[in-house]
Parts: structure tokens; sequence; C-alpha cells
């Protein structure tokens, strides 16, 4: 059935071609990088330059992650495609934000306080926190339950704590991600062992 567990979960290991590897090591590098960057966030301000840079180089890392867990997929799935779909347009999104922060650094207006083509930004950035529902669903379905539970209550937290600029709320979204992330790497290379 759909909803049946993939009997084939993948394993991560060290070896692999160089493709497998940095796809692994985003699952790893993309929480830390986003945790850093929301805690900058929240400390500096929502308009840190610094934190826009790693903002634009985790949204890179996550829609990494993405398509790493796309490839763990049957390629005939759909969920398949959708994630691969939301780990690009979702990456564009996310980024953006990033971009935005920079902008904000030097004293410009905000792109989601303007009208016109600016407002591209507004729905482009929520394909992030369904590119990580995607995720869950299908973290779910490759039997990794409580790493698909914890990146779902993530993907309902981000667009709340961004959109409301809560610093304290999206540094904890980002423990869940961190904490779901490296479950699903310390298991599948305990499986390898």
């Amino acid at each position: 059935t759909a909803m049946a567990v993939i009997e084939t979960t993948p394993t991560i290991t060290a070896s692999g071609t160089p493709t497998d590897r940095m796809l692994n090591l985003s699952l790893i590098v993309a929480p830390l990088l986003y945790l850093a960057t929301d805690t900058i966030y929240a400390t500096a301000g929502w308009d840190s330059a610094t934190a826009g840079v790693l903002h634009i180089l985790g949204a890179i890392a996550y829609g990494l992650v993405v398509l790493r867990i796309a490839t763990w997929l049957p390629s005939n799935s759909g969920l398949a495609a959708a994630l691969v779909i939301t780990a690009v347009a979702g990456a564009v999104g996310n980024a953006a934000y990033g971009f935005e922060a920079i902008h904000q650094s030097f004293g410009d207006m905000a792109l989601v306080d303007r009208d016109g083509a600016a407002t591209v930004i507004k729905p482009l950035g929520l394909l992030f926190p369904l590119s990580m529902a995607l995720v869950a669903w299908a973290l779910q379905r490759l039997g990794h339950r409580l790493p698909a539970a914890l990146v779902l209550v993530g993907a309902i937290g981000w667009p709340i704590a961004h959109i409301a600029n809560l610093g304290a709320a999206a540094v904890a979204v980002n423990l869940l991600f961190v904490v779901a992330f490296g479950m699903i790497v310390w298991q599948n290379t305990t499986r390898t062992r």
C-alpha cells in the first residue's frame, strides 16, 4: 500500500559516490547552519547580515537534504517528485529571506512590505516548510517515525516562528531539526556496523 513502510531503507556509509557523501553530509550541515543562523537572528536581530549569509548557505544545504530524502524513495514515487520540486523552489524561497536580511542590514525597506513583483518572496518562502512537511511524510514511509514527527512539528513551527520573528521559537524549531536529522544519520550509520 502507499502508506506502507518502504522495506529498503537506505543506509549512510562513508563509502559511496561523492554525490552520496555530499547529500549525506547535508543531513548534518543544514540543521547546524540554521541553528547558528536563527541563534544570530534571535540575538542580533532579523536584519543581521551575518545571519543572512548563513541563511543563504543553510537554504542551499536544506535543498540538498530534501533531495537526499527524495533519493531514498522509489523512483516512481509521486512523493519523490514533489520533494524534488520543493527542494529547488523551497531553497530559492528560503534563500530569498537570507538576501532580504542582508538587504535590510543596509537600511533598505523589506521586500515583504512592498507591493508588485516583490510579493513573490511570500509564497516562495512558504515552500521551505512545505518541503519539510513532505520530508516528514517520506521519513514516516521510510520507517523513521520519531524523526518524521519531529520534522513535522518543525515544519509547522517554522512559518509561525519566522513570520512573527520569534527568535526563541525559531531556535527551538531548529533544535528539533538537529535532533531529527541527527537521529537519521545515527540510525543509518549504526545499521552498517
